[in-house]
């Protein structure tokens, strides 16, 4: 490994340290942001978006985007209701069920509504709420803060701010996500604080996903306007789209904490154009980056591969952590990369990704993390569920296939113990 050493990981794991206890959203800095286009609600607003406690972690269900595109239907939504139930995917953290793009008519009706696309949605969207509420789950629908959807198929709720909101908060709805194509080229902030204001002006607490595909630096102004945003453009299922995606949610990764996170896209895993090691990977960097973990897989046919990745609960508790501290790529050697991230109970998760063609080894070293070099720690394998022999003093170190991450948790040993293991080696000598 080369010398490409980053100093903020460092500094977060000394914060944890240093705090009497677990930072909270409303202890950290804010990030920075452009007032003069914001309006005076905006202070009043972000509060209101944090103390709705919806984004305290990251979000995570499913999306018929990526699997299904337009091709969506009523059916299609109970059924991977049941299925997120029934395999268990629900009760290891996975809750929202989002409709995206084409469920609406193309055209409004007389009251100027949004109407459910009768040919698939034929008992209406009030009628799937209470289906997906009585399996215990939520509900999530799709806008665009443009005059017609990225489909062409259905309007955007540009100009309709209020009336799309309270409409879809009288259907139950839980989550939105909100596009942002067809435009008209109106400053992308003003567009989104309206329909965030919208949201809060609508009765009922729905979660505000951003896709406004990372314009403005949105991580920059973000936090005060939803509860996730994307960091990027539309993610494909391949190698080079995936890592793309890691790298350009990386640079953003100090914007992100409880209340609101970077959204590096949904979930190809299980969708067949990548490689069991490299879904192995795309999962464990969205965990550890803290992203929303939405499937984009049809999970009632998934295979057993795919279900053991979604549902790694030790890997999703790194990304659900009460903690909240995105992790970030932290050491690069070439294609040999080293991403870390501290976590509460002055805990480190760490990912050894090798993003090159033939297997090599990976090591970590503990001043990378932030840890003192004689500091004992033990160490969870996330991928293998087992405990791992550390045959070197302060690292971690791994031989990793191509394409492929190992995952770990690095856990201090308390001082009393270390003392009294200091003692004993002493006593040996």
């Amino acid at each position: 490994m080369g010398s490409h050493y980053s100093n903020v990981l460092g500094g977060l794991f000394i914060l944890i340290i240093m705090s009497p206890g677990p930072t909270t959203a409303t202890s950290r800095p804010e990030p920075m942001m452009n007032e003069s286009s914001i309006g005076s609600d905006r202070a009043t607003s972000e509060r209101s978006l944090l103390a709705n406690e919806l984004a305290l972690k990251p979000q995570m269900g499913w999306s018929t985007w990526n699997h299904f595109h337009c091709d969506i239907n009523e059916t299609l939504v109970r059924e991977t209701a049941d299925a997120m139930v029934s395999m268990g995917l629900a009760s290891v953290g996975y809750q929202y069920i989002n409709i995206d793009d084409c469920w609406a008519e193309q055209n409004r009706d007389e009251q100027g509504n949004l109407v459910p696309r009768a040919s698939s949605f034929p008992s209406g969207i009030i009628t799937l709420a209470d289906y997906v509420h009585q399996k215990g789950l939520k509900l999530g629908i799709y806008s665009d803060a443009g005059t017609e959807t990225c489909s062409d198929t259905m309007p955007g709720s540009l100009g309709f701010e209020e009336q799309d909101a309270k409409i879809f908060a009288s259907w139950g709805i839980d989550y939105l996500k909100y596009d942002n194509c067809n435009n008209d080229n109106e400053d992308v902030k003003d567009r989104y604080y309206k329909m965030k204001q919208a949201l809060l002006n609508s009765g009922r607490e729905i979660f505000f996903s951003m896709c406004e595909w990372g314009q403005e630096d949105v991580a920059t102004w973000g936090q005060s306007a939803g509860n996730s945003w994307r960091t990027s453009g539309d993610i494909d299922d391949n190698w080079e789209s995936m890592t793309s995606h890691a790298d350009q949610n990386d640079q953003w990764a100090s914007y992100a904490y409880p209340g609101g996170w970077n959204d590096p896209d949904i979930l190809e895993v299980g969708n067949g154009g990548m490689t069991q090691a490299e879904y192995r990977s795309h999962f464990s960097i969205w965990a550890l980056a803290k992203a929303p973990l939405l499937i984009g897989c049809d999970i009632r046919y998934m295979d057993n591969s795919t279900f053991k990745i979604l549902s790694n609960k030790e890997v999703i508790d790194v990304n659900q952590d009460g903690l909240g501290h995105q992790g970030r790529k932290i050491k690069q050697d070439g294609d040999l990369e080293v991403w870390a991230g501290p976590l509460s109970g002055n805990k480190v998760a760490v990912v050894l990704w090798n993003r090159g063609a033939t297997e090599a080894t990976i090591t970590a070293y503990w001043s990378d993390l932030g840890l003192n070099a004689t500091t004992l720690v033990t160490a969870r394998d996330l991928w293998d569920h087992s405990r791992v022999r550390l045959p070197s003093k302060g690292q971690i170190s791994a031989s990793v296939p191509t394409h492929d991450c190992k995952m770990y948790v690095l856990s201090p040993m308390p001082p009393s113990t270390q003392r009294d293991r200091s003692a004993a080696k002493r006593s040996n000598v």
